[in-house]
């Protein structure tokens, strides 16, 4: 065999064309006679369209086309419910909805064209909370819902008889707010029709087939018309799944002219179109018993998908029920309602509505360790699952790495040591500040997430075309998409390590609905799991064809023989070598003779979860634990995370360098919605749409980042591997609070934690300790 190239850091095959400049993303993309489009949006959160003049912008010089939601196809759109056109018509449900759209020979020409349309609106009451939605007389954001987009009732067990036997209750209110996906690259398509009228859309995406499916639907035309090319993806993080309108708009547009058409999206385009993470209020109670076991959990959701619900549904299921898989529970309730506003639209997002849950979770599990005077870690270890567990909802474990997680964790940062200076720093303390306005206290949080998910239909599969070129060097044909997490490294490791091969004579096509086989695309952290066991079947076929032909040729048998770095040899006999090119070619070359082409699938061993949510949806899960300690400047209230770890249960680490960059990535984007990011919507409209006015962590705001593996080697997964980066978004945002909470004594329930959320808790704790002191200690103080 030719050495390991599984389980060994190995840089992204991609990186060379990157670092060079010489990728091509959707907005490099130049063909000839290619023209340009903008896009006019809505300037009111609800409004009905009377009339949109658009003659002043179609006879200005340069302007090749102008339409608006009139000219679009009738037929709608949508995820679940088909509510969307590709331009707004009759009415805008939000601010920066398409309303028009202009092709120009250049983008200049095109937005000032923009500036020429002229429309008339009605201005209609808005509703802009999901308080006021769900008020009686509420104005209807989408006709005949009561603004309801989706609800989802759990319940297992017996809640009330569990609270009846706990020790400790706790109960309280959480808010999470909305964050932006934050990828290098905004939203980018060309899109041109040949002499056929075949659509052909270059574009970033997550899945060439979703896109290629929703292109179908919104255009009105057979998906067959239409091939739908992944461009070079700078990041997704969920935004570039099946949700954003810029793909839809430039296909349509090319419909209408036989030039190709471009439209690129500017940050603040990609701010009003993207679909940022949904955000919720969460009410939580909980209960343990004396000895730390959880006995009964009751949570209550309201989230907001915004104007059209899209993938927000989604989301929330996974808010209300996947963390309880992660703990030993039997006793569970989950009530949870998606409501529409007139806000933009929210939807996918790296952790896909782990975060929305694991925040309130964590933060209340510390809550109930301390009523009870155990060690959190010792809470967690006491209710994690184990590897064999079924689950409350049905889900089974295969490997389960989330204990050896916390203890890695715990571990790295000095828990049991820090804990125990802060509680002697506490005794002296008696209750008063210390000295100095610095506070420094640490924080734990677990987290699990799919690798793969069986909920789109019943398939959550994967086909890979292998093929052996006449050179030796190999193939892989796929319509799985790489967005920059290094799947496509990850894929060639597989191949190169079964087929014996040098990793470089391995080469992953780009996805493309006319050549790849049908593929659902990167989410769900299925890629590595399921994508990466075809490829381990496809591999190990062609393997077997190689070395039978060899073995005919050399009057030997298969078992005798060997492939070491693309030359396939006899074991014990180095003089007998041949390059399995030579072999490629002979196999075409003969009576009866062709090309060594390999296709294999692989079809997760799950079950789609029945009308009460029981099944075992994913082949394999995934589990994160973070430890974290801050510094809270009780003057100004600025939290700073000084140390941070985090434990990620990836299975086997195909690529350890690749699954240690993601969880760092991971891990800035969770201390961004912990303490920094926001999209604030004011009057229905986003006020820091931009990265001048949207705060996110830079350099200077976040420590050394210390990750850890811990290798549970999966049963279903290639090589024991399973889903890594998503998973390790999740606990982030509750071990900062938990940290600030070890830190002051206070606990910030609100997303994001901000210095006037600090000093405003401070100040009522200080309060309502002089309220309870003795008449004396008040006078003293005053």
């Amino acid at each position: 065999m030719s050495q390991s190239t599984v389980g060994v850091s190995t840089p992204q095959v991609t990186a060379r064309e990157k670092v060079l400049g010489r990728a091509q993303y959707a907005g490099d993309i130049k063909l000839p006679g290619m023209l340009h489009a903008k896009v006019l949006r809505s300037p009111y959160p609800h409004a009905r369209i009377v009339r949109i003049d658009t003659a002043a912008a179609a006879a200005l010089p340069g302007v090749r086309l102008v339409v608006t939601g009139a000219d679009t196809p009738a037929r709608r759109w949508g995820i679940h419910r088909k509510e969307q056109r590709i331009l707004a018509t009759d009415v805008v449900r939000f601010t920066g909805e398409e309303v028009a759209a202009v092709v120009a020979v250049d983008e200049e020409t095109a937005r000032d064209a923009l500036d020429l349309i002229h429309v008339e609106y009605e201005v209609l009451p808005a509703v802009l909370s999901t308080d006021e939605a769900l008020a009686p007389g509420a104005v209807q954001v989408q006709p005949d819902t009561g603004n309801v987009a989706h609800r989802i009732q759990i319940a297992r067990g017996d809640v009330e008889a569990g609270f009846a036997q706990a020790a400790a209750v706790y109960e309280a209110t959480y808010e999470v707010q909305s964050q932006y996906p934050g990828y290098l690259e905004p939203m980018a398509t060309v899109a041109a029709t040949d002499g056929n009228d075949r659509l052909t859309v270059w574009t970033s995406t997550q899945s060439v087939f979703l896109a290629r499916a929703r292109l179908a639907e919104a255009l009105d035309r057979p998906a067959s018309t239409i091939r739908v090319i992944q461009a070079t993806t700078g990041g997704g993080f969920g935004g570039k799944i099946v949700e954003e309108s810029n793909s839809l708009i430039a296909a349509f547009l090319a419909t209408r002219l036989t030039r190709p058409v471009r439209l690129v999206n500017n940050r603040l385009e990609d701010f009003l179109g993207a679909r940022s993470s949904v955000p919720a209020r969460v009410w939580l109670r909980m209960g343990v018993a004396a000895d730390g076991r959880i006995v009964a959990k009751d949570v209550r959701i309201t989230a907001e998908c915004g104007a059209y619900q899209g993938l927000a549904g989604d989301v929330m299921h996974v808010s209300a029920m996947r963390s309880d898989n992660m703990h030993r529970i039997e006793n569970v309730r989950s009530d949870a309602v998606l409501v529409y506003t007139n806000n933009p639209p929210r939807g996918a997002f790296r952790g896909f509505g782990g975060q929305q849950m694991l925040f309130p979770l964590n933060s209340h599990l510390t809550m109930l360790a301390g009523m009870i005077g155990m060690d959190p870690l010792e809470l967690h270890r006491i209710n994690a699952v184990r590897a064999g567990d079924t689950s409350v909802h049905g889900w089974r474990f295969g490997s389960a790495g989330l204990v050896e997680c916390l203890e890695q964790a715990c571990e790295a940062i000095g828990w049991q040591a820090r804990r125990a200076g802060r509680q002697a720093e506490g005794a002296a303390a008696a209750g008063r500040d210390r000295p100095g306005s610095k506070r420094r206290g640490v924080g734990l949080a677990a987290a699990m997430h799919v690798s793969g998910n069986r909920t789109m239909g019943n398939w959550d599969g994967s086909t890979i075309l292998l093929k052996v070129n006449e050179d030796g060097r190999v193939m892989l044909v796929t319509g799985e998409c790489d967005m920059g997490q290094g799947a496509n490294t990850m894929l060639s490791q597989i191949c190169a390590q079964e087929l014996g091969v040098p990793l470089s004579h391995v080469m992953v096509t780009v996805p493309d609905t006319d050549t790849s086989p049908f593929c659902i695309g990167t989410l769900a952290s299925r890629v590595t799991i399921i994508a990466g066991n075809a490829v381990l079947r496809a591999a190990r076929e062609a393997r077997e064809t190689l070395l039978a032909a060899a073995a005919d040729k050399w009057a030997a048998t298969p078992a005798e023989l060997d492939i070491v770095d693309g030359v396939i040899v006899r074991r014990g006999d180095d003089s007998q070598r041949m390059p399995i090119g030579d072999i490629a070619r002979a196999l075409i070359w003969r009576q009866g003779g062709e090309g060594l082409y390999v296709r294999a699938s692989y079809d997760a061993p799950t079950v789609n979860h029945d009308n009460d949510y029981y099944g075992n949806i994913a082949p394999a899960y995934s589990f994160a634990a973070q430890t974290v300690e801050v510094e809270v400047d009780t003057r100004t209230g600025q939290v700073t995370v000084v140390d941070t770890f985090i434990s990620d249960d990836c299975g086997k680490a195909i690529n350890p360098l690749a699954i240690h960059g993601q969880t760092h990535g991971a891990a800035v984007q969770a201390i961004g919605w912990a303490l920094y990011e926001h999209v604030q919507v004011e009057d229905g409209r986003i006020l820091n749409g931009n990265f001048a006015d949207y705060t996110m962590p830079t350099a200077d705001a976040v420590p050394a980042l210390r990750t850890g593996l811990i290798e549970s080697n999966d049963p279903n997964g290639p090589y024991g591997a399973k889903g890594a980066s998503e998973t390790a978004i999740l606990p982030g945002a509750a071990a900062i609070a938990n940290a600030v909470y070890d830190a002051i004594g206070v606990r910030i329930n609100s997303l994001p934690i901000t210095p006037e959320k600090v000093l405003a808790a401070l100040a009522e704790r200080d309060g309502r300790q002089q309220r309870q002191a003795p008449q004396h200690e008040v006078s003293q103080h005053a």
